[in-house]
């Protein structure tokens, strides 16, 4: 069976991958401000290439995907220089390679996802690093903290984790036990990053120019930010940072308006911490 073949053959959710691939792979020459520089991206999305459907067909789906890259790895790379040598956890890669990026000699990065796209992603991602793994990820099963090694006691060393375009496609109850168990059994200092949308996405993803051909629906979306600390108490709201503002005049005026009338963003970047027992 062909790379191809089987790059056609993944269920709905995971043929979400192809959106970043594709935002990545040409979005540096449409948006030079905001280029990532992938070195990968290109290359992979070759090889998969197929009918075209769930490729980016909007600006401003291929600005945001760069913007969140940027974001993310931003703020990767400053919890590295905090914290040398921890380990980075990257929860439904899909075929992003945030390792090229995130390699400072010192940090330990699993990049998670389920069977089927690890299948595609060992066939056209070779890794030889030995501080780079891949780990089969299930974020709807209880036990996911354990399919990815994490630590077992709070007071290990911190750790990032982050999702990327994924919470959005889980139902409202799976989010909140992904944010429980986080705050259960996350070590002190450690990081949840995660994009999520407004709750008026949900069950809209046919009006997404990308999304909607792949047969993905959108589940969860935030009506206040308050909801992202209640699963349990050592959760912090340590950040939320904007995606599309800068991706046009309407979307730049946009955005303070949908704050104002909705009291959360239309789209975003949320990062959690889990605090100390005696902080909480």
């Amino acid at each position: 069976m062909t790379t191809r073949k089987k790059a056609q053959r993944l269920s709905a959710v995971p043929s979400t991958l192809r959106i970043p691939l594709a935002a990545r792979a040409s979005g540096d020459a449409i948006f030079p401000q905001m280029a990532v520089r992938d070195a990968y991206a290109a290359g992979i999305l070759e090889q998969i290439r197929d009918d075209g459907s769930a490729l980016p067909e909007d600006r401003a789906t291929i600005y945001g995907i760069l913007s969140r890259t940027r974001r993310f790895r931003s703020l990767a790379q400053d919890f590295l220089k905090e914290h040398p040598g921890a380990r980075v956890v990257n929860m439904g890669c899909g075929l992003s390679h945030y390792f090229q990026w995130l390699d400072d000699g010192k940090s330990r990065m699993t990049d998670a996802d389920l069977p089927e796209v690890l299948e595609l992603r060992r066939e056209l991602i070779p890794e030889a690093n030995e501080r780079h793994d891949l780990r089969e990820l299930d974020l709807t099963t209880p036990g996911w903290w354990e399919q990815l090694g994490l630590p077992r006691r709070r007071n290990a060393r911190p750790v990032f984790l982050f999702t990327e375009g994924v919470l959005m496609y889980l139902k409202p109850e799976q989010v909140q036990a992904v944010l429980a168990t986080f705050g259960e059994r996350a070590p002190a200092g450690s990081m949840l990053v995660f994009d999520a949308l407004c709750w008026l996405a949900v069950g809209h993803a046919k009006q997404h120019p990308s999304v909607r051909a792949t047969g993905a629906e959108f589940h969860w979306g935030i009506h206040r930010p308050a909801e992202l600390t209640q699963p349990h108490p050592r959760l912090q709201l340590a950040a939320t940072y904007g995606v599309l503002e800068g991706a046009g005049l309407p979307y730049t005026l946009f955005a303070p308006m949908v704050m104002l009338f909705l009291g959360v963003p239309l789209y975003a970047l949320y990062a959690l911490k889990a605090e100390n027992e005696a902080d909480t």
